[in-house]
């Protein structure tokens, strides 16, 4: 690797960043990070930090994760790739196939279809939503809808079905057929109802009243993440997901559950969808499988969309999509490692056990510091949602909230602003002194900006 002075002299040159504008990293070049260690990284000026951010939702294991690392190494001697295209397979990929379906097995899903990363995972869903409605007779299904402030990637598929501008007015025209109905958050909602019970019943009208001015013979799925995180961590009511899943029953749509942050474990479930007691049609998974060691992902599949699949009789059940990196060899060995580690460690016992601890220890920085206008948790997903006003919900500004980034940076803990908001997904075998930790650092980011 070139010297120190040759990265800090290139940084935000040569790279434009995602989710950032260049000319701003180019102003305010972002840190270098070097190395890391459990639940901590080291960047570019030896300043070693707690690690909040978990990445991004998924460095699940932390960053010393050698049962990963050997069948990385080991994989890469046997086999460093081959095509998952028709006709050739790989050993570690029949492996972790399997795998998957038998850990998500109480969600219904039996087949796998691989990816590169969470984004084709939605993309491979949305296409398989439309085929399936065509294998079935069914071709004007090709609507979707979805939650607004819901996230969902980056392919032109997954902004359409976004419910947030920020990542879709730069890119418009996007996806047409695609229509948002209101997030189930008692924050902040339509409505103005505060009661999640009331609420979640409000939002599901919305959504039928949605369905019936679409027709429902037009529409293909629904998609939603079980809790939405880039959003905000928008915690929905108990009975919100349950509801979707009747009213998709009622009217023939598919169910897609978006589990590329949710999935194993960070919840306190091995899935958002059983965190809620929902068997959806598909399931999009990413990050954790490999707790972000090798890029990765799958489509998840139920037998009511395989069955219709493999028993077809016409062209409309072949494949014509997939991805050169499709179940990479090395990917696989890595995921497989990382989810015997995973399962192993327990981690959704954790991540419920500190994710408690992080909400109580949250909920005294909202009644020490007037900024905080809201707090939400689920498991080790947090979000701190920072305001002006804390009786008018106004958001504070993109200065303030940087400056207490920075802040908090100083003082030990790296986490992620989004918006008006602090997003917190740590790794989940954080332990308490961690979250201890994770708090005295947000402590001190929002006393300096007082």
């Amino acid at each position: 690797m070139r010297d120190i002075n040759f990265l800090l002299e290139n940084n935000a040159k040569p790279i434009w960043h995602p989710m950032a504008h260049p000319a701003e990293m180019r102003a305010q070049p972002p840190k270098i990070i070097m190395k890391g260690e459990g639940v901590h990284v080291t960047d570019i000026h030896g300043n070693t930090v707690l690690d909040a951010v978990g990445g991004l939702w998924n460095v699940n294991l932390g960053y010393s994760c050698d049962h990963i690392k050997k069948a990385i190494a080991d994989q890469l001697d046997a086999l460093p790739y081959y095509s998952g295209f028709r006709g050739t397979s790989t050993g570690p990929s029949i492996e972790l196939a399997h795998e998957l379906t038998e850990w998500f097995r109480p969600e219904g899903m039996t087949r796998v279809f691989f990816t590169s990363g969470g984004s084709d995972s939605v993309e491979s869903a949305l296409r398989l939503a439309r085929q399936y409605w065509k294998i079935k007779g069914q071709g004007d299904r090709t609507k979707f809808l979805a939650l607004k402030k819901g996230y969902h990637g980056t392919h032109f598929g997954g902004a359409s079905v976004n419910g947030n501008a920020n990542f879709r007015r730069n890119y418009e025209p996007l996806l047409p057929g695609v229509f948002h109905i209101p997030a189930p958050s008692t924050y902040r909602n339509p409505f103005n109802e505060s009661d999640p019970a009331r609420l979640a019943q409000l939002c599901a009208a919305a959504m039928e009243d949605e369905i019936a001015f679409q027709s429902a013979d037009t529409i293909a799925a629904f998609i939603m993440e079980p809790v939405l995180g880039a959003g905000g961590v928008i915690v929905p009511p108990v009975n919100f997901m349950k509801l979707a899943r009747e009213i998709c029953d009622r009217h023939g749509i598919l169910m897609i559950s978006d589990e590329v942050v949710t999935g194993f474990g960070r919840t306190g479930a091995w899935s958002g969808a059983r965190l809620w007691g929902v068997q959806p049609d598909m399931m999009t998974i990413a990050k954790a499988i490999t707790s972000g060691y090798f890029p990765l992902g799958a489509t998840l599949i139920n037998d009511r969309i395989a069955e219709a699949f493999e028993s077809d009789q016409s062209t409309f059940g072949s494949i014509g999509h997939g991805y050169t990196y499709s179940g990479h060899p090395v990917g696989c060995a890595a995921g497989i490692a990382a989810l015997a580690e995973t399962r192993r460690l327990k981690l959704d016992e954790n991540a419920a056990a500190r994710g408690k601890e992080l909400a109580r220890a949250l909920e005294q920085l909202k009644s020490k510091h007037e900024i905080v206008g809201d707090v939400r948790c689920q498991g080790l997903m947090a979000a701190i949602e920072l305001v002006s006003d804390r009786d008018g919900k106004k958001a504070a500004d993109k200065k303030t909230t940087a400056a207490i980034a920075d802040r908090t940076y100083d003082a030990g803990v790296m986490i992620r602003v989004s918006g008006n908001n602090i997003i917190l997904s740590p790794p989940l075998i954080l332990g308490p002194a961690d979250v201890a930790r994770i708090a005295a650092g947000i402590d001190a980011g929002l006393s300096a900006v007082k």
